[in-house]
This record gives C-alpha cells, structure tokens and sequence, in this order.
C-alpha cells in the first residue's frame, strides 16, 4: 500500500521505516530536506496515487492544524488523512469538518510505543468512521506489535486520541508511583541495595511491567542517578486528562497528583523527579537535563522551562 508521512522525526521517521520493511511505500515530506523524499506537500500530494493516504506526525495545536488545512486544499474526495499525532480530541472534530467539506476523511490515532516502536511495533487506538478505518488496516497490521493485542477501533472521530491520553494519563500515575518509591527506599538505610531491590520485582510481583524494566534499566546507566536534574515535562495529555475529568465530573486524585508533582519538579531539586526524567527519556528518548547542565544554564529558578513539550 502506498502512504505519505508528514514530519519524520523521532516517531515519524521510525513508524515509516516500519512500513517501508513491511512492504509499503512511503513517501516522506518533513521540514528538513535531508530526511524527506519530496520538498513540499504539493510535491507529496502529486507523487501519491488516488485514493491517497496522508498520515501526519507533526507536533499538536497550530502546526497540524495548519498541515490538515492544507492537505483538504490539495487532496481529492475519497482520500484520508490521518493524525497520528498527541492532539487534543476537540480538534479532531474540527479537522474531519474541515476535511469533510472537500470530500475527504479523516482518522485520528493514538500511538505508543515511543523509540522502541521500530523494532517492537506501536500500540494504536484509531477513531473515525468505519469505512475510513476499513481502508487502513493494512498500514495498522504493519505498525502494531505482532499478536492480537495492540489496537483498537476505539469509537467514532476523537475517539483514538481520547483514549491515547487517558492512556498517557494512567501513565503518569504509574510513574509517579515508581518514582516515590524510589525516593522512599533511596531514603533510608534499611535497604542498601535498592536496584536490587527493583529488579527482583520484575518476575512475579503484581508490579511487573515494562516500565519497571525501564526503571532498572535507568538504575543500571546511573544507579544515583546523580547526572539528572530532578525536573520533568508534561507534554500537555496529562493536563488534557484532567481536565477531561473535571468536563465528566470523574475523580482521577492519583493522576492529578501526579500531574502536579511535575509541576513541582520546576521550582526544586525533586529526587522522584529524576526518575520521571530517567523514565521518558527510556521509553521515548524525551531529552533530559544534566544537574550540572542545569546550573551552568542558571535553569534553577522556579519555572525554568529548558526541555519543549513532547509533541
């Protein structure tokens, strides 16, 4: 099948090597040149065959919007596009009315799996409607992890962005949970062995997981992990989560928390928070600060923003 990819950084550039091992064409537009097979999205819409597939990576708000815009201006009635990036579900909407007044469809899709997706496959949660959804099986089949399991026809348009940030919700939560407990052994001087101690959870305990395996791994590369600041981004679902609680009146305490704690890791050295920081840039490559890079930028004033959001 043939499909173009807009953006192809750290997911992009990976989900569309996936493809391309799989059997599929893609071609590739980003900003930067040396990574794209075509310099415009003009020159992207002209290569692809009718009916055309566009997915987008590109970081959320303005730059997708601006990118879905333009696609409904270029593309043809029967073609798709395809959000696979971290948007907020109410704009999802507006962009399938945008792109429903040229004819076109529009798919969102919640995508996990971070730099490790490449070789392990990426969790997926598509939304839209069916006939839609219908047409990109065989892109979904070549981004998934092999088995059964990891992805879901979620619900109409919105639906697979909703449930990627609840996903990234509850994600927030279990790292905050690793993150205390760490704090708290590393504490004391009842365990002395405290990596130890967590990797003898990762057979047979209820907490298993693969974050846990990310843990230990972060352990293993800095066993204080002594070379991280205490500081960590939210890249934006996790206040999309919450806020969607307080929309559906639904209790999330653990969540919010969580979500706060990071917010408290910009005013102070946070120990948890620096396994929160270990733990994204494990799973996701999310860019990390160095404490020492951290006081030679004069970044420990309250609020300093050094690391973007994670698009």
């Amino acid at each position: 099948m043939q499909i173009g990819m807009v953006g192809l950084g750290k997911m992009g550039g990976n989900m569309a090597e996936r493809l391309r091992r799989a059997g599929h064409e893609v071609v590739g537009y980003d900003r930067d040149p040396k990574v794209g097979d075509v310099a415009s999205l003009e020159e992207l819409a002209a290569r692809l065959v009718a009916p055309r597939v566009v997915w987008v990576m590109v970081p959320a708000g303005e730059p997708t919007r601006s990118t879905v815009m333009r696609l409904g201006e270029l593309l043809s009635p029967g073609d798709v596009v395809v959000d696979g990036g971290n948007s907020n579900y109410l704009d999802d909407r507006k962009h399938a009315d945008a792109l429903a007044e040229h004819g076109v469809g529009f798919v969102d899709v919640g995508v996990s799996g971070g730099v490790w997706g490449l070789e392990n496959g990426y969790a997926l949660m598509a939304g839209g409607d069916p006939q839609h959804v219908e047409k990109l099986q065989p892109i979904f089949q070549a981004l998934k992890p092999e088995g059964e399991d990891g992805y879901v026809h979620a619900g109409t348009v919105g639906a697979g962005h909703f449930a990627k940030m609840v996903h990234n919700g509850i994600e927030y939560g279990i790292m905050q949970a690793f993150a205390e407990g760490w704090e708290l052994l590393e504490a004391t001087d009842v365990v002395t062995d405290v990596p130890g101690a967590f990797r003898s959870w990762r057979t047979g305990t209820v907490i298993r997981s693969w974050l846990l395996d990310l843990l230990v791994r972060a352990l293993d590369e800095d066993p204080d992990l002594a070379e991280l600041k205490g500081y960590a981004e939210d890249s934006g679902e996790g206040r999309w989560t919450v806020q969607a609680a307080v929309d559906h009146a639904v209790p999330l305490p653990a969540i919010t928390a969580a979500l706060y704690a990071r917010f408290s890791s910009r005013q102070e050295d946070s120990p948890a928070m620096k396994m929160v920081a270990a733990l994204r840039n494990q799973f996701g490559g999310h860019a990390v600060s160095s404490a020492e890079g951290m006081r030679a930028k004069g970044a420990d004033a309250p609020g300093a923003d050094v690391n973007p959001p994670h698009a």
